[in-house]
């Protein structure tokens, strides 16, 4: 694994966006996200994704010059069409609209159809906490997920964010309706390794901790088994009717020509109810209550969501981010 450099990442990933039709100030954006993903230890949706990304640009999924367009609104809820721009530049444009109407009503919701995959969904949780607001957005995929009881892929692995502001360090969660996503079992299958926890079912039904055998019977685990399936499933409906977009039975099952996304943003502003400090020291004590958690792996203290996250973006800032030298060469090949 190579070490690089934030700024020439982010300069080398922007001129390939420049090159593929992107104005310069939509280059430096999206190759911003991208390199702030890796930057932040979630490898599988940062540079490691940035050639099938140009993938989609160059076969027509994603139109690098669309922008999105409100459709309708009403008060705090507004309904946007992402025009099938680029998905982290349409995503990003989306939660900071909800940012503004929550300064504005207290509470904020853009829905978005007709976009792109947004990469790390954690991306728009943090763009939130960090303006100091409370942010929740979850997205539809493609089908790559089965149902509880099903063999079939009829549902998507959806993620689903909370964010949550705080001084001494932002809460954010960022998960996805399986135990682990496609990205993290392809990581898995290529160090050679084997997942932690049982993540699917392997072609004979049988539970497995074999990411290789998963990928292949594309019947990864859902989160809390039946629970984790019906959460995707309503994330799927509000998602797809707040948006009037497409359902994830709508979308293309290959990756490369996974288009036409539903979303949601909601930004909540605490100061609006005028008890920020109060909001502010609960939080505060929540998390100092999971740190006093005795750990059932003394040299593993337990963790809030997102910590591992700041520890991880000191360190690359300070080393450079991780690369692998392949995924590299190919983008320079760009």
């Amino acid at each position: 694994m190579n070490r690089i450099a934030f700024d020439e990442v982010h300069r080398t990933l922007a001129g390939v966006l420049r090159k593929l039709g992107f104005s310069a100030d939509r280059a430096q954006e999206s190759a911003r996200l991208f390199a702030e993903t890796t930057r932040d230890g979630v490898y599988t949706h940062g540079i490691n994704r940035f050639p099938r990304f140009v993938a989609t640009i160059q076969n027509g999924s994603v139109d690098p010059e669309a922008t999105p367009q409100r459709v309708s609104g009403f008060g705090a809820l507004e309904r946007w069409d992402g025009r099938r721009g680029p998905g982290n530049l349409n995503a990003w444009a989306s939660m900071e609209r909800a940012m503004e109407l929550s300064r504005a009503h207290g509470l904020g919701c853009v829905s978005l159809r007709n976009t792109n995959h947004w990469m790390r969904g954690g991306t728009y949780g943090w763009q939130a906490a960090e303006a100091g607001l409370i942010g929740i957005c979850f997205t539809n995929t493609m089908p790559n997920l089965p149902p509880w009881g099903g063999i079939e892929p009829v549902l998507g692995n959806n993620p689903l964010i909370f964010a949550v502001p705080r001084a001494s360090g932002q809460v954010v969660l960022d998960m996805a309706m399986s135990q682990f996503s496609y990205g993290t079992l392809e990581s898995y299958r290529k160090r050679g390794q084997m997942l932690p926890v049982d993540g699917g079912f392997d072609l004979e039904g049988n539970l497995t901790r074999d990411p290789g055998s998963i990928e292949q019977s594309q019947r990864p685990l859902p989160v809390g088994y039946w629970k984790g399936s019906g959460l995707s499933m309503v994330l799927d409906i509000v998602a797809a009717t707040l948006s009037l977009g497409n359902a994830t039975h709508q979308l293309p099952a290959d990756p490369l020509f996974e288009t036409g996304i539903s979303q949601v943003f909601l930004a909540i502003n605490p100061a609006a109810l005028s008890d920020g400090p109060q909001a502010a020291d609960l939080a505060d004590e929540i998390v100092a209550s999971v740190h006093n958690c005795r750990p059932a792996d003394t040299s593993k203290p337990v963790r809030y969501p997102g910590e591992q996250t700041l520890r991880t973006r000191q360190e690359n800032e300070k080393l450079g981010l991780p690369v692998e030298p392949a995924v590299w060469a190919q983008i320079l090949a760009m």
